[in-house]
Order: C-alpha cells, then structure tokens, then sequence
C-alpha cells in the first residue's frame, strides 16, 4: 500500500520500481578490491571493499544505515556477500569461517533503531551458501563501555576513543571455522576494524580478513 502512496525510485539513478536499480548495483559490485587506509593501524586485517564511499553507494548506504531503508539491506547483503566470495576466490580466506559483524556503538542502535551491520550478516552467510562458501554468522563481539561518536575525529584520537572497547562475549566457544572474516559498513581509518581484530586475537582466534561495504577516500 505504502509503494502505491510513494513510489519508490532508484538511489543512484532514479529510476521507478526500487530502491537499487540492477544497473546501479551493478556499477557498485563491479570491482571489489583490497583497500587499506593509509596510514594503517597495526594489527588491521587485510580488508577488502566493494567500492570508494562514494556516489551510488554511499547513497544507498546512508539511507539504509540513517533512514532505517530495510528494502535496501537485500542488496547491500548481496554486494558485501559478493565482494566475501570475490576475496575467496583470490585465496584470502578459505571456508569454512565464521563472519562476525562489528557491532554498532549502543548509543548509535538506540538512535537508529537497528544494528546495521548486524542485520546484514545473516542474509550474506545465506548467500554466501548459494554460492557455495561455507560460513556462519558468529555474532560474539560485544562493547564493554561507551564510545564517543567517531566522525571528525582523527586517527589517533579514534585509537584512544576505541582502546579495549570491544571484547569476545564470555561462553561464546569455539568459532564455526577454522578463522574468522570480520565484517563492517565502512572502513575509514581502519581503528574500528583493528580494535575488533585484537578482541578476537586475544580469544585465540584467526583473523585474516575484514570485507567491508565502501571504503573512505582520506584527504
């Protein structure tokens, strides 16, 4: 009822019918590659994206992470899981392993009202399974306290306000896998994805790679 009321049109083109056109996705899943933030944090696994934060994308992004656009998860799951299976055939992560999303910062699920990451993990896994790669969604990660919002802050200054923030949840196992593919929206300076990194290290886990979503173009 709500489509007839407000049409829906593409976020990149503006085409009627939905909210990511598959000429749009396209454009955006066409080339997923390993981008790392320069300088990179030390312990950052090596991360791959789907594309720069830019354009399409970041349109697409902001209004499903911001605006709680859940129509838009379909396909964001769809270009995360497939930038997963492009780093798999490259050889940088063998199945089976266990995705772990990084969890948003409590303050900002509040706001939200969702957990953006977190709502896409499963419908990558299950994709990821159509395609063949076997892996499970391992949400162990949890906050241990409050961290201040990340945007104009500088490297170091996110280094400090994301120290020990994050840690393994207790009685949380062994992982389904034999190493663990961490998975987040953005990657900007790399602190957020090297602080979740170091949780799981220090759980005894295998982190090899992080796939991200887009990846920030530093100035």
């Amino acid at each position: 009822m709500s489509t007839l009321l407000v049409p829906q049109s593409c976020v990149g083109c503006g085409s009627a019918g939905v909210r990511l056109c598959d000429g749009c996705l396209g454009r955006v899943a066409a080339a997923p590659e390993r981008r790392m933030p320069s300088p990179c944090p030390p312990g950052l696994p090596e991360c791959w994206s789907a594309a720069p934060y830019t354009g399409v994308l970041r349109a697409a992004v902001v209004a499903y992470k911001e605006r709680g656009e859940a129509a838009l998860g379909s396909v964001l799951a769809e270009v995360l899981a497939f930038t997963v299976a492009f780093a798999v055939r490259a050889g940088r992560v063998r199945g089976p392993f266990a995705v772990v999303p990084v969890p948003s910062a409590r303050r900002s699920v509040r706001g939200r009202g969702h957990d953006p990451v977190g709502g896409l993990a499963a419908p990558v896994v299950r994709r990821l399974g159509v395609c063949g790669v076997e892996a499970r969604v391992w949400p162990v990660l949890r906050q241990v306290r409050e961290v201040a919002d990340q945007a104009g802050l500088s490297s170091p200054e996110r280094a400090a306000n994301l120290a020990s923030s994050l840690r393994v949840r207790d009685g949380s196992g062994e992982p389904p896998g034999a190493s663990v593919l961490l998975l987040d929206d953005i990657v900007t300076t790399g602190r957020t994805l090297a602080e979740a990194a170091r949780a799981l290290r220090a759980a005894g886990t295998v982190v090899p790679l992080a796939v991200t979503l887009a990846a920030t173009r530093r100035k």
